[in-house]
């Protein structure tokens, strides 16, 4: 699990749990499961794990376990605020923690934090990833760099989620450096419309088919996707979905 960036808070605004009845039950389900909850520090590469050891909304706050590094829980203190994530019965949470400090429990020490005022919660169903069709394939068209003539490029799609999609570079044209940003791309989805993202290399995988020809799939991320744009995939996905499930049925 990657840790949540600005640009994925922002995109995943739909999926926002704002009732404090339903954050605190949320939050004494993941304390009384042990998960784990990973814990990044804004602007800091690493991450630490801990877990919730109580939740208290009488007094608007939620104890978490004491990382094992000294340096890492002088760290977040000073942060003030932090990122969490964890799951849930295979549902990704991902929520903020404010007002940290470092208090004695239960025969030792633990940080304190408000509770949150809201939180993520991610369906597995936002994150599957489906297969696009092969016969009549969807495309992306990407702004290529100066350096690579400046032009448009179309690639299709080998399959589509809430979080990227996977596409085919069969030219091999695109680069594989992870991080690399393309801004600017459209991606036509069928009876839903044009959506407009900016796409960054997660990962490359070179595959050669059965014919001996080499083929490029590149995974990417959507970035800086707005509201209205990932609303318009979770609509196309939920439309093969069910022309899926509809051939499985028989019925088409």
């Amino acid at each position: 699990m990657q840790a949540i960036t600005d640009a994925e808070l922002e995109a995943w605004h739909d999926y926002e749990v704002e009732s404090r009845r339903e954050i605190v039950a949320l939050l004494r389900q993941i304390s009384e499961k042990n998960q784990l909850v990973r814990v990044l520090i804004r602007g800091e590469a690493d991450v630490c794990v801990t877990s919730i050891l109580d939740v208290d909304p009488d007094s608007n706050t939620m104890i978490l376990d004491r990382p094992v590094s000294r340096d890492q829980i002088q760290r977040i203190v000073a942060a003030g605020t932090v990122r969490c994530e964890t799951s849930l019965d295979k549902i990704r949470i991902l929520f903020g923690a404010k007002g940290l400090s470092e208090i004695s429990y239960d025969g030792g020490t633990a940080l304190r934090a408000e509770l949150p005022a809201s939180l993520i919660r991610l369906q597995r169903r936002e994150f599957y990833r489906m297969a696009t069709p092969v016969s009549n394939p969807v495309r992306v068209t990407i702004p290529m760099p100066a350096e690579l003539g400046g032009k448009l490029e179309a690639f299709p799609l080998a399959d589509i989620s809430c979080g990227g999609i996977a596409i085919l570079d069969n030219k091999q044209v695109l680069g594989t450096t992870i991080g690399e940003t393309y801004v600017g791309c459209r991606l036509e989805l069928p009876e839903i419309g044009p959506v407009m993202t900016s796409l960054q290399i997660r990962n490359s995988l070179d595959m050669t088919l059965l014919n001996n020809k080499t083929n490029r799939r590149l995974g990417c991320q959507f970035v800086d996707i707005s509201r209205g744009n990932l609303a318009a995939v979770q609509r196309y996905i939920t439309k093969l979905e069910r022309e899926r499930n509809a051939r499985l049925a028989g019925l088409v």
